[in-house]
């Protein structure tokens, strides 16, 4: 076996062990080598078919959830996401990822793994320093999330705080 290969069994490891994201910064300082070295590894990690996501925080594995999944439709203006994603987390879900359809790439998805409003703050702080746009920017403020729901009550929450909220995107009433 490579010393290349030796590290990607050994970043494997770490993340298969590690109960919070990993950056590449920070593996790069564990395996002393550059993060342009690890981001490699990790792609080809992904192309092996390991499940790891990269999140606006770090890589993580793939975990087997038992709880629920749900995808819904919500439409805002970009000062209301970290209120859309408050909403959420409050009532007991977590966002998982966020989808958006473009008219000549089709469907473009982007891993969250946000459970808490520090997970929230986190991921607007890092919209903010980065001075990205977030993936709606580019559909109108229309966008999928799916939501990991412990249970079909704490899913309803969701549901009925963004309607009241007026972020939840349904078909209008005829």
């Amino acid at each position: 076996m490579s010393p290349s290969e030796k590290r990607r069994q050994e970043i494997l490891k770490v993340l298969q062990s590690s109960q919070k994201p990993e950056s590449a910064s920070s593996l790069a300082r564990r395996f002393s080598v550059s993060r342009q070295i690890i981001v490699g590894d990790i792609a080809l990690l992904r192309a092996a078919s390991y499940a790891i996501d990269a999140t606006p925080r770090g890589y993580v594995m793939q975990r087997e959830n038992s709880q629920a999944r749900r995808v819904i439709a919500c439409r805002h203006e970009d000062a209301r996401l970290q209120e859309e994603l408050y909403t959420v987390v409050d009532n007991g879900c977590g966002v998982l990822d966020v989808i958006v359809e473009h008219p000549l790439y089709g469907e473009i998805s982007g891993s969250l793994q946000i459970f808490s409003r520090y997970d929230v703050d986190a991921f607007c702080k890092k919209l903010e320093k980065e001075k990205a746009n977030p993936l709606c920017a580019l559909t109108g403020g229309i966008h999928l999330h799916t939501l990991s729901c412990p249970s079909e009550e704490a899913y309803q929450r969701v549901l009925s705080a963004l309607r009241e909220k007026g972020i939840l995107f349904e078909k209008p009433e005829e």
